[in-house]
């Protein structure tokens, strides 16, 4: 089986959030189940190639070849997605056509005839527009199927209606049933509908994104895709978060050396100038600081939570936010620490150090962090929504977790309290900490899902 795997962001040649990371390890676990896999990306600022041909590099990553589509106009820019005034850049239609049509023409260019064309998200959708436009009639493609994994449905590629004769197909497919949104082209919307199938990163979200709640407007274009909508819960890859081999923590720890754990939370407390306690429940966040993120009810509920237990917050988002957090960190300077940045090293001791982790999202395509949190026994703390749904259980029903089911600052502030009643009586959360460390969300598992999806597509 052969596939080509296209995203605009793959660790660790370009990341900005989740779709990195997913980008990376997916490929390679299809690779070690057996699939023919190439991966198709923008020849970012950054990168550096193993070897260079005309318009296109290539990297050899194991079994794997990255292919890095080449565009200095378009793609030699300091940040991927959006320009220095924090919007996204105005030729992103450009940028990501060009991107898209490259890459059909590299597939024949190296005679890769893939039997699936697997898109990421908005800025790869027209891959599969122009498979089924384009190259309709192309020999070369007759039995090449295509798919399309929504991460996350709220980011679309919307530009002026002006740009539409840009993407060079059809002005009939500026119209309500494919591309035509509001009055704009809409990138995702028009991946939707020719793809074979779609998918996003959760059962539940596959769900919710059918609903005028979570549906963003294509609520309908979604329910037409019928059966062929389907959500596999993402992974995350355990070569990079594991304490047992973490050479970020201060000091590694397994599910059978658990008590170091107090030894990373004592060092990072010490390390972010908050009282050493370690009967004090510390609580972290690594995020982008968004509404999406709840951000917006956590800073309601901020001066409760640190008035009784500590709170470490890392990431960079909305400047509203950043004022706002920022005024309540210089407030509470003994209970409340405040990094504006991205931090690798930081986000691995914060897994690592803190007792609870904190996902308040207003709405959740999947979420990795409980994932990762699981794994250095530190319990989530989350809105059900999403993907948290189908990966947080809350420990009153036999689960490893903490709810809350109405998105609001009391409801947040009582899952708070609850964590803290548990936390509490050491023995029970022992146990818990124990049995949420033997919880597996490795990538093995969601890899022999999508190569299921594969052989459907074939067949």
């Amino acid at each position: 089986m052969k596939v080509a795997f296209c995203s605009s962001e793959v660790f660790p040649y370009a990341k900005t959030g989740g779709l990195g990371d997913v980008s990376a390890a997916l490929p390679e676990d299809l690779a070690k189940a057996g699939v023919e896999v190439k991966v198709f990306m923008p020849f970012h600022k950054g990168i550096e190639p193993q070897e260079m041909h005309d318009g296109f590099g290539i990297t050899k990553q194991g079994s794997i070849e990255v292919f890095f589509i080449k565009n200095d106009q378009y793609f030699l820019r300091d940040s991927i997605y959006v320009g220095e005034d924090g919007n996204d850049y105005p030729d992103s239609l450009e940028r990501f056509s060009f991107y898209s049509k490259e890459v059909l023409k590299v597939l024949k260019k190296v005679n890769f005839c893939p039997d699936v064309i697997h898109s990421n998200d908005w800025q790869t959708a027209l891959v599969n527009v122009y498979l089924k436009t384009l190259y309709k009639d192309d020999t070369f493609f007759k039995n090449t199927k295509c798919l399309l994994t929504i991460h996350n449905f709220a980011y679309q590629g919307l530009s002026v209606k002006e740009k539409f004769p840009l993407l060079g197909i059809s002005d009939k497919f500026f119209d309500k049933e494919y591309f035509e949104f509001r009055g704009k082209v809409n990138l995702l919307k028009g991946g939707i509908v020719f793809s074979d199938i779609v998918t996003t990163v959760s059962p539940t979200y596959a769900k919710q994104i059918q609903t005028p709640e979570f549906g963003c407007g294509l609520e309908r274009t979604l329910r037409k895709k019928g059966k062929n909508l389907i959500g596999i819960l993402n992974a995350i890859d355990y070569t990079i978060w594991n304490p047992a081999t973490d050479d970020f923590i201060y000091k590694k720890y397994s599910p059978d050396t658990l008590e170091s754990k107090a030894i990373n939370k004592t060092n990072l407390q010490r390390q972010l100038g908050l009282g050493e306690d370690k009967d004090t429940l510390f609580i972290g966040m690594v995020s982008r600081l968004a509404e999406q993120k709840g951000i917006d009810i956590l800073s309601q509920a901020i001066d409760k939570i640190v008035s009784k237990c500590q709170l470490v917050i890392l990431g960079v988002g909305e400047p509203r936010y950043h004022r706002i957090l920022e005024e309540k960190a210089a407030k509470f300077k003994d209970s409340f620490s405040l990094a504006l940045k991205f931090d690798e090293a930081l986000a691995h001791k914060i897994y690592a150090g803190v007792d609870v982790f904190l996902l308040p999202s207003r709405f959740e395509p999947c979420g990795l962090s409980q994932m990762i949190s699981y794994k250095y026994a530190t319990l989530p703390l989350a809105n059900h929504t999403g993907g948290l749904v189908d990966t947080v259980v809350d420990v009153s029903d036999g689960g490893g977790g903490f709810l809350f089911n109405n998105y609001n600052s009391s409801d947040l502030l009582s899952a708070v309290e609850e964590a803290q009643e548990v936390f509490s009586n050491k023995s029970k959360w022992q146990a818990i900490l124990e049995k949420v460390t033997k919880f597996n969300f490795s990538w093995e598992v969601a890899a022999a899902k999508y190569i299921e999806v594969y052989k459907q597509l074939m067949n």
